[in-house]
C-alpha cells in the first residue's frame, strides 16, 4: 500500500520527531537545552510585564537573533503570546520593548495571492504546532499551509519552508521603514539590501547590510515600494520602506531553503558571514551546530532534582543570562576582528558589545561573568575602552549606541568587580581614565540626533554631588535620591579599584564619597528623602511615592541601596532588631502607592500590586537584593524563608513566568543565584551571600578547570531552612563566601530542614561584608 503524502506541517513534525538511537534519546531528554522555555515572560503588554521576552533564536551572545512576530514593525512588543497570527520572522537586536529595535527586517512566507501590507499577510497559527528551542524555531502558517523553520548562528540564519503544492508560492522579505533597499539578482538566486530603522543611538550612515541566498530558482522576482506597491518584474527598489516578494512553483511538501547573514559594515561583510558560518552547511547542520554550543555552555551548569519544573525554570533563566550583551564586532577576510562603532561610524579594530543597561545588569549578570564567562568578561571590557576612545564616555545604556535612558554610574561597578576578580586582558588605566571622568565632570556629554544632552551617561548632578555629597531635590534633576544612592556605591567600587591599582589619593577620595549614603537618610522618618540645596529635606514626603526623588520604585524600596554598607544603614535605622522589622514591613505592608509623579500607574506598581507580597517590589531591579539584607543583621532564617517563596510563586518556566521586566537577564540572573544557594548582594567586594540553595545538588563547572558543587540532599519543598553547612569538609558558621572559594573549586554542603536554626551564622562575625566594620576577610 502506497504511504500517504506527509503535508507541510507533518513533514517538519516528522524532522523534528525522527527517531535516533536509545543513547542519543536518553541523552537528549536530560540534555538542559532542551529543557529551556524561549516563551517565558511572553505573555506580557504594555499594562503588564510578565517579563517582556520575545522567543531569541540565537547563539550565545550573538550579533543577531530571530524571532516570530505577533505585531507590526516598530511595536516593542513584537511577539505577544496570547496573539492568534504570525506576522513574519525578523532579524532583531531589540534588547527590550522600551528601547524597541534597530536594524530589523522580516520574512514572510505566503501561498495564493501575495499580501504585502503586514496584517494582510499575516496568519493563524497555534502554539500546538510552534516548536521553540533557543537553537531552533518552528512555526506552521495556516493559512498557508506552510511551515516556517529557522536556525541560527552568530551573524547568519538558515530557513526552511515547506509549502504545500501551488503555482504560487511566495517568501517575502520586508525591509522595514526609516530607509531600507532591496536588490534582486535572480541568476544568483539572491537577494541583497539593507534596513536603517533604529529607536536612537545610531550614527548618520548607519545601516545594517544583508544577503539572502535561495536554492531555487525564481519564478517571480517583484520588488515593493512605499506603501507596499507592488513593482513587477522590478528588481531593485530604494526608499522609506521597501521590500522583495519571490515567488516559487512548489509541490506538496517541497522545501525552499534560505540562507541569511547581515552586517553592520558593509554589504561584501555580510557575504563573508554568510560564506564563512554556514559555508556548505545544511539546515539540519546548522541546527545541530547551534544545539551544541548552547549545550555545551548550559552543561557547564548541572542542577539535580526530583521537581522537573525547577529545573526547567533555572535552564530557561539560565538561558537568558546568556543572550546580552550582544557582539557587535564581526571578522574581516584576514580574520581580524572589527566592529562597525555605533558612535562614530567608523570600522575600527577590537570587540564591540551592545544591548545593554548597565542600571540592571550591573547586579547580577556581571557578577555571574566574573564566575562562569571570565573571558568573555574581559572582551567585554575591552569593549568597554572601545566605547570610551570612541565617544570620550563609558555607556551605562547602548543601543546599540549610547541612549537617554535610566540613571546611575554603573559602568564602574563592572569594570572594577571585572579587575578585582582577577580578570584581566584589556586596558585598565583607560578604563580608570573614563570611570575617574564619570565621576568629576559633566562637560562635554554626548548629544542625541535631537541634539540634547545624553543625561544617562556620566553623572548627572555630578558637580552637586562631589559638592555638597548629594544631588539636591530642587535643582530640576529628577530621580536625584537614586542618582546619590547610586553614585555613592559606585564611588564605594572605584575605591577599591583605585586601591588596587595604587592610586591611594584617589582611593581616600572615593572611599570618603562612598558614606554619602548617610547624607539622605531622615531619622525622623526612618528612610531615604530627598534633600534640598540648604541641607532641608524634601516636604511633603510619602516614602510609598514612586519616582519623584527615585527611579522606578519609592523610598522604601530604595532605602535599602546601600550595598557597600549595610551594617552602616543598620545602625542608622536603630540596629538589627529595628532593621529586621524594617524589612518586615515591606512585605507586611499593603501593596499601597502613589503613582502621582508619573500620572498614571505604571506596569512596575501594578506587578508589585498583584503578587501579594506587601510593598516587596520583586519585578523591578532596585529591591531585588533586599531579602539577603537579613543576613547581615543575625536573621538568615527569614533571608531563606522569603528566597524560596520568591523563587515558588514568581518564576516559572512557562509564558507568564516572570514577575515584571526580564532586563537583559537581571531578572533571570537573581533567580540562577538564588537557586545555586548564593548571591552577589556588593559586586566589588568579592563576596556572595548565602540565601537557601534550591536544588540538592549543583555543580559549576569553571573555566579554570575547577568544579563548585552545592550540594544539600535533604532539599525540598518544606525544608528550606539551613541548620548546618560546610565548606570543603570544614563547618561553615556564617552567611558569605568569597569569590576565591568558589573559584579555587570544591563542595559546599547544607543540611536542610522544615523549621529555622535561629542559632546558625547568627554571629556580628557571621555577617557579609560592610565598609563599617572592614573585617579582614579578604575584601580590603
Amino acid at each position: 500500500m502506497a504511504l500517504p503524502r506527509l503535508t507541510a506541517a507533518a513533514t517538519a513534525l516528522a524532522l523534528i520527531l525522527a527517531p535516533v538511537s536509545p543513547a542519543t534519546a536518553q541523552d537528549r531528554r536530560a540534555d538542559p537545552v532542551d529543557l529551556v522555555n524561549p516563551l517565558m515572560g511572553t505573555d506580557s503588554t504594555y499594562e503588564l510585564s510578565y517579563g517582556n521576552t520575545y522567543p531569541a533564536i540565537a547563539l550565545p551572545w550573538g550579533m543577531n537573533f530571530w524571532t516570530p512576530t505577533t505585531n507590526k514593525a516598530g511595536d516593542g512588543w513584537a511577539y505577544r503570546y496570547r496573539d492568534n497570527k504570525l506576522w513574519g520572522f525578523k532579524q532583531t537586536h531589540q534588547p527590550s520593548p522600551w528601547m524597541n529595535d534597530y536594524g530589523a527586517f522580516s520574512l514572510m512566507a505566503m501561498t495564493g495571492a501575495p499580501k504585502l501590507a503586514e496584517a494582510d499577510r499575516a496568519s493563524w497559527y497555534s502554539h500546538k504546532a510552534e516548536v521553540a528551542r533557543p537553537y531552533y524555531y518552528s512555526a506552521y502558517l495556516a493559512d498557508y499551509d506552510t511551515t516556517v523553520e529557522i536556525a541560527p548562528t552568530e551573524r547568519a540564519a538558515q530557513f526552511r519552508f515547506t509549502f504545500p503544492e501551488s503555482d504560487q508560492s511566495w517568501i517575502l522579505l520586508d525591509a522595514f521603514d526609516k530607509g531600507s533597499a532591496v536588490t534582486i539578482l535572480p541568476k544568483q538566486r539572491r537577494i541583497i539590501g539593507y534596513a536603517r530603522n533604529n529607536s536612537g543611538g545610531v550614527p548618520a550612515n548607519f545601516r545594517n547590510y544583508f544577503v539572502l541566498e535561495f536554492d531555487h530558482d525564481f519564478t517571480v522576482a517583484d520588488t515593493f515600494g512605499d506603501g507596499f506597491k507592488r513593482r513587477p518584474g522590478v528588481t531593485r527598489a530604494e526608499g522609506e520602506r521597501v521590500g522583495a516578494l519571490i515567488g516559487f512553483r512548489t509541490r506538496r511538501g517541497e522545501q525552499v531553503n534560505v540562507r541569511v547573514a547581515s552586517s553592520f559594515i558593509s554589504a561584501e561583510q555580510a557575504q563573508l558571514n554568510l560564506d564563512r558560518e554556514l559555508g556548505r552547511d545544511s539546515f539540519d547542520t546548522t541546527k545541530e551546530k547551534a544545539r551544541a554550543t548552547w549545550s555545551a555552555l548550559l552543561n557547564r551548569y548541572k542542577v539535580d532534582d526530583p521537581d522537573l519544573d525547577n529545573v526547567r525554570t533555572f535552564y530557561s533563566a539560565l538561558y537568558r543570562t546568556q543572550l546580552f550583551p550582544r557582539r557587535f564586532h564581526e571578522y574581516d577576510r584576514a580574520g581580524k576582528m572589527v566592529h562597525y562603532s555605533p558612535y562614530n561610524g567608523q570600522v575600527l579594530p577590537g570587540p564591540m558589545f551592545t544591548d545593554n543597561g548597565f542600571w540592571d545588569t550591573f547586579r547580577a549578570v556581571f557578577p555571574l561573568f566574573t564566575i562562569m564567562e571570565r573571558k568573555l568578561d574581559g572582551e567585554i571590557m575591552e569593549g568597554l575602552a572601545n566605547t570610551y576612545r570612541e565617544s570620550g564616555w563609558l555607556p551605562e545604556w547602548a543601543s546599540p549606541g549610547h541612549r537617554d535612558v535610566m540613571i546611575g554610574s554603573n559602568s564602574a561597578v563592572n569594570i572594577a568587580d571585572a579587575y578585582l576578580n582577577g580578570i584581566r586582558g584589556y586596558d585598565i588605566e583607560t578604563l580608570y581614565e573614563a570611570i575617574k571622568k564619570n565621576a568629576t565632570t559633566s562637560v562635554g556629554r554626548p548629544k542625541s540626533a535631537d541634539g540634547k544632552t545624553i543625561s544617562a551617561v556620566g553623572r548627572e548632578g555630578v558637580e552637586y554631588y562631589n559638592r555638597l555629597g548629594y544631588v539636591p531635590y530642587d535643582v530640576g534633576i529628577k530621580e536625584n535620591a537614586a542618582r546619590t544612592l547610586e553614585y555613592a556605591y559606585a564611588d564605594f567600587t572605584i575605591a577599591r579599584l583605585a586601591e588596587a591599582l595604587g592610586k591611594t589619593e584617589d582611593a581616600a577620595m572615593f572611599r570618603a564619597r562612598a558614606q554619602n549614603y548617610r547624607k539622605l537618610f531622615d531619622p525622623s522618618v526612618g528612610w531615604m528623602r530627598g534633600r534640598n540645596q540648604d541641607g532641608s529635606f524634601q516636604s511633603p514626603f510619602n516614602p510609598l511615592k514612586w519616582g519623584d526623588a527615585f527611579t522606578e520604585g519609592n523610598s522604601m524600596h530604595y532605602s535599602w541601596s546601600v550595598f557597600q554598607d549595610v551594617r552602616g544603614l543598620i545602625d542608622l535605622m536603630g540596629g538589627d532588631r529595628a532593621f529586621v522589622a524594617k524589612i518586615d514591613q515591606v512585605f507586611d505592608s499593603p501593596p499601597k502607592f502613589d503613582e502621582s509623579y508619573y500620572g498614571q500607574v505604571i506596569h512596575e506598581i501594578r506587578e508589585m500590586q498583584v503578587v501579594n507580597m506587601g510593598n516587596y517590589a520583586h519585578g523591578n531591579q532596585p529591591i531585588q537584593h533586599m531579602i539577603y539584607l537579613y543576613d547581615y543583621a543575625g536573621a538568615p532564617w527569614k533571608t531563606q524563608w522569603h528566597i524560596r517563596n520568591v523563587m515558588r510563586r514568581l518564576y516559572a518556566a512557562q509564558p507568564d513566568g516572570y514577575p515584571g521586566d526580564e532586563d537583559n537577564g537581571q531578572t533571570s540572573a537573581w533567580y540562577v543565584f538564588s537557586a545555586l544557594g548564593f548571591y552577589p548582594v556588593t559586586p566589588g567586594a568579592n563576596q556572595y551571600v548565602i540565601g537557601s540553595p534550591l536544588f540538592r545538588r549543583s555543580e559549576l563547572a569553571l573555566e579554570n578547570g575547577r568544579r563548585f558543587v552545592v550540594e544539600a540532599p535533604a532539599n525540598s519543598a518544606a525544608n528550606v531552612y539551613i541548620q548546618s553547612a560546610m565548606l570543603n569538609g570544614r563547618k561553615l558558621d556564617r552567611t558569605w563566601l568569597l569569590q576565591d572559594e568558589i573559584m579555587a573549586g570544591g563542595t559546599l554542603h547544607f543540611v536542610m530542614g522544615p523549621y529555622p536554626n535561629k542559632a546558625w551564622a547568627i554571629d556580628p562575625t557571621a555577617a557579609p561584608y560592610s565598609m563599617a566594620n572592614d573585617r579582614n576577610q579578604g575584601n580590603n
